[in-house]
């Protein structure tokens, strides 16, 4: 898979998993640890801190819905931080 396919695919999970319910949205988010973790080859420093930041910003809402605390502010943070990085590598 692609760098751009897992951006992407991410993106899209992303967007469904802020629409599901909690416990839901916590395996999703889960699920895409994986994706985000590593890259596919080696890419540009631009594009690592790009995805970096999206890891982080989901594991943020994925600590915020363990914990049972609000992730309103959260959820736009991780899809631009994902948004992001999937431009950087389209």
């Amino acid at each position: 898979m692609t760098e751009t396919e897992k951006a992407e695919q991410v993106v899209a999970a992303l967007r469904s998993a802020e629409a599901s319910a909690p416990e839901a949205a916590l395996q999703t988010l889960n699920g895409l640890m994986g994706l985000v973790r590593s890259p596919s080859a080696e890419q540009p420093l631009e594009v690592e801190e790009a995805r970096a930041a999206a890891f982080m910003s989901i594991c943020e809402v994925g600590k915020a819905l363990h914990r049972k605390q609000p992730t309103e502010a959260l959820w736009p943070a991780a899809v631009s931080a994902t948004e992001r990085w999937l431009t950087l590598v389209k």
